[in-house]
């Protein structure tokens, strides 16, 4: 005789499997559908003839580097979630971003004041800039890592994310003001911190997108022990879950994921923060499911939005940062209070 509680642990998996394939079709089709999208917004009409190849060129590489920063940083989100058993943990809100942010800042002052004209040819600001992100935005998860070792309190962790990403900011602000003595490096580092891709070549795309293969690799492949873990540290250990290595890794892969994102769009938060938290109704919390699901959502999401900086009728281009801020500040404060009330749980 068939048990009747098996039976509806199978109907639900089964149901489960088939809602995360629908989101998964979904989720496919959205992204080619805004890429092709993305192809025809931008300055220049592709009915030129002599202009349109050049143009798709252009905006393809574009595409490519939205797509890449949002898969980064929504992947990382699902790592840091994970890590900290916490929906209300991102890169952006635990000073990771900032960390990101801060070191490139450096890699570019670096490239500008002191290499620049000294160094070899194979140095450039392509293969600096993401040495630089990853170094803050390890740094960055490292030093909250270990105050997590010792307050386990919510409330506690995001004070001290809030603190950290502040301080790191103020840094990097108090680097930009000291940049500003230069115009072009100036010009720069302002793109860089309010995040953007106008600037954004073929070279970072190549750079960054190995390190985002990688990382998403590596998240897949650790998604089994963070599933473990998120019922406790304790039972994950009970289990077999090399909780320290699980740890130590989830923070070297967030902050590979986390610095090749800002090393390619610069500053843009949130995305880390909203697209999982979007996703797990529809693929639920299983990591090896949401992983993949993130790496769409988020790319599709910063492409969207990199259309929206662009197709607004300003006279320049509004920076990405400023565009995901927008749209993700709403629902961080949504999910804040639901968590406060109890109604939200990783």
């Amino acid at each position: 005789m068939v048990d009747p509680t098996t039976n509806r642990v199978e109907t639900r998996l089964a149901r489960d499997a088939r809602r995360a394939r629908h989101a998964y079709l979904v989720l496919g089709a959205a992204t080619l559908t805004v890429s092709l999208i993305a192809l025809g917004v931008g300055h220049g009409s592709l009915h030129d003839s002599h202009l349109r190849e050049t143009l798709l060129s252009l905006r393809a590489v574009r595409v490519a580097a939205a797509f890449l920063t949002g898969a980064g940083l929504a992947v990382a989100g699902v790592l840091v979630q994970g890590l900290f058993r916490n929906p209300l943990a991102s890169p952006s809100v635990l000073g990771t971003t900032a960390g990101a942010s801060l070191g490139g800042q450096a890699a570019l002052v670096a490239f500008q004041l002191v290499l620049a004209g000294h160094a070899p040819s194979l140095i450039r600001p392509a293969l600096l800039m993401p040495l630089g992100c990853l170094l803050g935005s390890f740094a960055s998860l490292l030093i909250l890592l270990a105050i997590a070792k010792r307050h386990t309190d919510l409330m506690m962790l995001l004070l001290v994310g809030f603190i950290l990403s502040s301080l790191l900011l103020s840094i990097g602000d108090f680097i930009m003001s000291l940049a500003q003595e230069t115009w072009e490096l100036g010009r720069a580092m302002v793109s860089f911190v309010l995040g953007g891709l106008g600037n954004v070549g073929a070279d970072q795309v190549l750079v960054g997108f190995p390190l985002m293969l990688a990382g998403i690799a590596a998240a897949f492949f650790w998604g089994r022990p963070l599933d473990l873990m998120l019922s406790g540290e304790e039972e994950a250990a009970s289990l077999g879950v090399d909780v320290p290595a699980v740890r130590v890794w989830t923070v070297v892969w967030t902050s590979v994921l986390t610095g090749a994102a800002v090393s390619i769009g610069g500053n843009v938060g949130f995305v880390g923060l909203i697209v999982p938290h979007a996703l797990r109704p529809f693929v639920g919390v299983e990591h090896r499911k949401l992983v993949p699901a993130a790496a769409l959502a988020g790319g599709a999401f910063v492409v969207v939005c990199d259309v929206v900086s662009r197709a607004l009728p300003t006279r320049s281009e509004v920076p990405l940062g400023v565009v995901t801020g927008l749209l993700g500040a709403p629902v961080f404060l949504s999910l804040l209070l639901r968590v406060a009330r109890g109604e939200e749980h990783v």
